[in-house]
């Protein structure tokens, strides 16, 4: 007679036996081991020292065990899911290259907000503005207006320059004066 485990039934303890045997993800081999120590009564502390995986890990695990679920051993995926594709990229790349007026929008510079509010509603996909300001940083894009020489000095105050010339007639002028002024803030 097959000897009788906690919680798997004889059929999940060879099925999660059989899937050991192929060349599987840590992650998911992790997985299997938990179930299958817990059957033989090992406690969550002695599952985790063994395994060097963390208690919530473990103790996920164990209760799938415990409540026939073993065989979900894959079926949740790994890792944070990948909510950026091709087809996303293609359509900011192509939005950040055209304004916001041709999509009835009332402003004429896209910001990451509104880039980030518009494909979720187009692509049902959501990503945070700062995600969108890296996508655009990666594609050599963004949103902020590119600098015109003299308007912004390294402090980001306005620069207003004025220069003063002797105006002559076609001869170079005798005396230059050139004055920065720069807006103080209080």
């Amino acid at each position: 007679m097959e000897k009788q485990g906690l919680y798997l039934t004889s059929f999940q303890r060879k099925l999660l036996l059989k899937n050991l045997e192929a060349d599987l993800r840590l992650e998911y081999r992790r997985r299997i081991e938990i179930m299958l120590l817990a059957d033989t009564g090992q406690s969550q502390a002695q599952i985790c020292k063994a395994l060097r995986c963390c208690q919530e890990t473990a103790r996920h695990w164990i209760v799938m065990a415990q409540t026939g679920q073993a065989h979900h051993w894959n079926d949740r995926p790994l890792g944070r899911p990948k909510a950026v594709n091709e087809q996303y990229l293609a359509r900011l790349k192509e939005l950040a290259n055209h304004s916001p007026r041709e999509y009835s929008y009332p402003f004429e510079r896209w910001t990451a907000q509104w880039l980030s509010k518009h494909l979720a509603k187009e692509l049902g996909t959501k990503v945070s503005s700062c995600h969108i300001n890296r996508l655009l940083k990666e594609m050599g894009l963004s949103t902020r207006q590119k600098r015109e020489i003299g308007e912004k000095g390294t402090d980001g105050t306005k620069d207003c320059s004025i220069t003063i010339r002797d105006l002559q007639s076609n001869s170079q002028p005798d005396f230059l004066w050139s004055l920065n002024f720069i807006k103080a803030s209080n």
